[in-house]
């Protein structure tokens, strides 16, 4: 490429030319690159990489694109455009920052007739595309960390429950950057399990596999969203939700599937929505004791559509924070 400029007269100034740094996202596969970037590439005077073993070299190449491995200063470059060239920049993954900083000092100066700049994003993230870097780093702490490769579902169990907790007190207390850590937290566990779930000798499953399943459940009970059938209110909703979870399950009792470790006001709850939603007429068990009055309370709770477990952690800390001030202790 010739990069000799022609010499400025009044009548014809000199053309400064063009650099176009154009990026790509690592979570994009490799050649798939927007139009207006492969324009870039084929119309250019030149195209520049500094890293021999970029993953989107050789597409480049199949699409007839010669790159030049180079590491050009910023003054390399404005010389390279001279007399009109462009000139593209495939960035590596850390973007280039010595490259941008320095032709930010040069076009800064005033001394220099500088290019047009261009940030040219080749590929961009989908939603959700952080996900794949979680993945990826899950992996490699299960294969290099001590600890967590020797993890197991069981060993995980409690921490599951404990960030279940963690994120239901974010909610409570309203405090968006806690809840974004314990969502984070809580997302971790789903990783992490799936991620030991592939190392099984007879039935592995994937983080994929997860996913998978979850879309299809989600699919298949909202007939109303992806297929022919109408909701126009919460509880047609949950009509058509249950429906489809009943013929799904194909269970023997409404009561199939309620777990019975979990806290039982929650137990409590689920079995009396479970009972009101079928239509059932079963009255409570008679007996003695704090227990069955608080069945009773939960049941109450339930049909007059309050959460008894939220109910009573908001008496509860009204009850801690009564605590504290009798003992003179700050909120």
């Amino acid at each position: 490429m010739n990069t000799t400029s022609p010499e400025a007269t009044p009548d014809t100034p000199a053309v400064p030319g063009r650099i176009v740094l154009l990026t790509t996202s690592h979570r994009v596969a490799p050649g798939l690159l927007s139009w207006p970037a492969w324009q870039a590439l084929h119309a250019a005077d030149r195209v520049l990489c500094a890293d021999g073993a970029h993953p989107q070299l050789p597409y480049l190449r199949e699409a007839g694109i010669r790159v030049d491995e180079a590491s050009p200063t910023a003054e390399d470059l404005v010389a390279a455009c001279a007399g009109g060239h462009t000139v593209v920049v495939v960035a590596t993954g850390e973007g280039e920052p010595a490259l941008t900083d320095g032709l930010a000092r040069l076009a800064g100066s005033g001394r220099v007739s500088m290019p047009e700049l261009e940030l040219l994003p080749a590929s961009y993230d989908l939603p959700g595309a952080r996900l794949l870097d979680l993945v990826q780093v899950m992996d490699r702490i299960r294969a290099e960390c001590p600890w967590s490769s020797q993890q197991t579902h069981k060993g995980l169990a409690k921490y599951g429950i404990e960030e279940a907790y963690e994120l239901v007190e974010a909610i409570e207390d309203g405090d968006r950057d806690e809840l974004r850590e314990e969502l984070g937290d809580v997302l971790l566990q789903v990783v992490f399990h799936a991620r030991i779930a592939e190392e099984d000798p007879d039935a592995p499953f994937s983080v994929d596999d997860v996913a998978a399943g979850i879309v299809t459940k989600l699919i298949h009970r909202h007939p109303h969203v992806f297929g022919d059938e109408t909701a126009t209110t919460p509880e047609e909703v949950k009509a058509h939700w249950l429906r489809t979870k009943a013929l799904e399950k194909q269970r023997e009792s409404i009561t199939d599937g309620i777990p019975l470790g979990q806290p039982g006001l929650a137990l409590a709850s689920k079995l009396a929505s479970r009972v009101r939603t079928a239509g059932l007429e079963v009255p409570l068990p008679a007996g003695q004791g704090v227990g069955y009055e608080l069945l009773a309370l939960a049941a109450r709770a339930e049909a007059e559509g309050v959460d008894p477990e939220a109910a009573l952690r908001v008496a509860a800390r009204a009850y801690r924070d009564a605590v504290r001030a009798a003992e003179g202790v700050g909120a």
